[in-house]
């Protein structure tokens, strides 16, 4: 018998281990760049797993952020960008990254004026620099951009897709993970000069429908999972010792 339960432990373990995924153990206080890319700010988004780190400048009025998601396929997408009159996709001014056809990773900048189809175009928004990266089965989009003197606070967008036709991103998902995918970016806060810092600065917008829970559902899975492999460890201990 305590064979038995000796063996489901061990099976249960390797189930769990295989279970968390890079996207899903990490926060984004853990998670760094290449070259030494630095920011003030960062908050685990309470949808689609998806993680933002930013500095705003506030003597300049420059907002750098880096966004990282997982698309939902290999070939898929991640979006991510500001809407200057609601947390709504229509009228969200974005930058889409994917993987081009010959599977570099490229960023383009979209004013999204409709569900049903997109067109590449310039955002109200001046763009000093934008750039993607993708490891590991996670995309990041890297940009810099100038906001409008004495912006406390942004609505922010963002979105994962599945599939790109020649080199247009296609309709993402109308999961209630995907319509959750908007907030408001409060840019007053600050976690200082010392890299990364996890903060609540991320509000999810009235009819997100989302608790208020603003860490997102990453680190929740984390926790849970984190439990429930203490009691597999103490559960196996216990069983060895029959």
């Amino acid at each position: 018998m305590a064979s038995h339960f000796i063996n489901l432990f061990f099976t249960s373990l390797l189930v769990l281990l295989f279970h968390i995924s890079p996207s899903t153990s990490l926060t984004c206080s853990s998670q760094t760049f290449s070259a030494n890319n630095r920011f003030t700010n960062c908050t685990d988004l309470p949808s689609l797993k998806s993680f933002l780190h930013w500095t705003f400048d506030s003597a300049k009025s420059t907002l750098s952020v880096a966004f990282l998601a997982s698309p939902a396929s290999p070939d898929g997408w991640i979006a991510w960008g500001i809407n200057p009159v609601a947390p709504a996709m229509v009228g969200t001014q974005s930058f889409i990254a994917f993987k081009d056809s010959k599977g570099v990773m490229t960023v383009k900048t979209y004013n999204l004026t409709s569900y049903k189809s997109i067109t590449e175009s310039k955002l109200m928004y001046n763009v000093l620099d934008s750039k993607a990266e993708s490891a590991d089965g996670v995309m990041k989009i890297f940009a810099t951009l100038e906001l409008p003197a004495n912006t406390k606070t942004v609505n922010q967008v963002w979105q994962v897709g599945s599939a790109v036709t020649d080199g247009r991103p296609g309709i993402h998902k109308f999961e209630p993970d995907n319509l959750k995918s908007k907030g408001i970016l409060d840019l007053a806060t600050s976690g200082g000069g010392d890299g990364d810092k996890k903060t609540n600065a991320t509000s999810s917008s009235a009819s997100s429908g989302q608790s208020g829970n603003e860490t997102g559902g990453s680190s929740r899975i984390l926790n849970t999972e984190t439990t429930f492999f203490a009691f597999l460890f103490l559960f196996g201990v216990g069983l060895l010792q029959l």
